[in-house]
């Protein structure tokens, strides 16, 4: 009896095309969404802690359902904080994974050289912690923009920190310490601008590198220079140098600075002297909201965090939102196609509730900023942890604060 080889060879041809297609059926019934972040290094709170709140929002919504019928599945990537290590992921999740859209970017830098390879793809991009100014306006000059942002933008934090140290505390002889990456100079410009808006001139201005550990020179300028406070553009473990360099010299004045002094790296290599810095914050690890009760209680039983504490609350709580306003996108364009996707974004019809706020119409085609100067409050280091710096930001913080427009503090970039 002869085996019909030709016949089992037919029948493994037809398996294997009909396992084929139902791999690229499975492959396509996910939306792929990328996440881009530094995971390692110095800035790894702020990318990790994104990461986590990211992970903590694609659950939730895979749980209920997926969005349009289909799974949400993240495309995570570490890059490292270096700007060429960013422009290498963008090409990769655009060309090999075939991402609908992206979020993270935690570098300004990173943001500003990587972001432009989404611009020509047409592919929408989430910012959900760098701050920098110029990030939604880098593509001013074209027809369409893909970037947007749901983070505090730094014309809405300079301005925040010089009314704190110059008007509600009266200091007027300020320092501005300030790192030399894309986000410590553009912040130190926007500074720099805020003081002059007071009539105030920073009494000395000075900047260090990344991994710098000895900031004793430019301390010491600025004491000599007689500075009753200094003002910050950095991140956390250079941050803590600036503290841990006061303590060595024996001379202690108030830091306030933008957002990043709430970095669990700075926190920690600081110690005692870290204690009572203020910065902006779009959220405080406090559960001043059932959402955010929820979210806090959800993100510490998921990660378990040393001490309970989330390494960077901003970080997670921006990321968690960014997913839930790309997938109210995606729902209402009924489409992963970029542009669909795009479209949608700029005209929200149903509000999202978020950890940071309640998003009710968070972008137009004019304006991709979801974050208006109403909805930061002052945080402070206390106890090893982030607070409120004041009451009121805490009764602040327990509203439902959505855009406003017209919020002083709204950004204007000239060309």
């Amino acid at each position: 009896m002869k085996f019909p080889f030709a016949k089992l060879a037919s029948q493994l041809a037809l398996s294997a095309a009909v396992l084929s297609l139902s791999g690229l059926a499975l492959a396509a019934d996910t939306i792929k969404i990328g996440v881009s972040g530094p995971f390692t290094g110095g800035s790894s709170s702020m990318g990790v802690s994104m990461r986590d709140g990211v992970k903590l929002a694609v659950e939730e919504i895979n749980k209920a359902g997926g969005v349009i019928g289909r799974q949400l599945q993240i495309v995570e990537r570490d890059d490292e904080a270096k700007n060429e290590r960013g422009v290498q992921i963008a090409q990769e999740l655009i060309n090999k994974e075939k991402v609908a859209a992206t979020v993270g970017f935690i570098n300004t830098g990173v943001a500003l050289a990587s972001q432009r390879f989404y611009q020509e793809a047409k592919i929408p991009v989430m910012n959900n912690v760098a701050t920098g100014s110029l990030i939604t306006h880098q593509f001013d000059d074209q027809p369409e923009n893909y970037i947007f942002r749901n983070a505090a933008h730094d014309s809405i934090q300079a301005p925040m920190i010089v009314e704190e140290a110059v008007t509600r505390r009266g200091y007027k002889k300020v320092a501005i310490l300030s790192d030399s990456t894309n986000y410590g100079q553009l912040g130190r410009s926007d500074l720099e601008k805020a003081l002059e808006q007071k009539g105030v001139k920073a009494v000395a201005v000075e900047k260090f590198n990344i991994k710098d550990v000895d900031m004793t020179a430019q301390l010491l300028k600025a004491k000599e220079a007689g500075a009753e406070a200094i003002l910050t553009y950095a991140i956390g473990p250079e941050l803590a140098q600036i503290a841990n360099g006061m303590t060595k010299l024996g001379w202690k004045v108030p830091m306030v600075g933008s957002w990043t002094l709430s970095m669990a790296n700075f926190i920690d290599n600081a110690g005692p002297g870290g204690e009572g810095a203020r910065m902006p914050q779009t959220f405080v690890q406090e559960p001043t909201t059932p959402k955010r009760q929820s979210f806090i209680i959800n993100y510490l039983k998921t990660f378990n965090p040393k001490n309970a504490r989330i390494d960077s609350p901003v970080s997670a709580a921006q990321g968690y939102d960014s997913i839930y306003l790309l997938a109210a996108a995606i729902k209402q364009a009924n489409s992963t196609d970029g542009p669909k996707i795009k479209a949608a974004l700029e005209d929200l019809k149903t509000p999202v509730e978020g950890v940071v706020t309640t998003y009710t119409k968070p972008f137009t085609a004019k304006d991709h900023e979801a974050i208006t100067a109403n909805i930061p409050v002052f945080g402070e280091v206390k106890g090893g942890k982030v607070v409120y710096a004041y009451p009121a930001d805490q009764k602040k913080a327990s509203e439902v604060r959505m855009k406003d427009a017209n919020a002083k503090g709204a950004l204007v970039i000239k060309k």
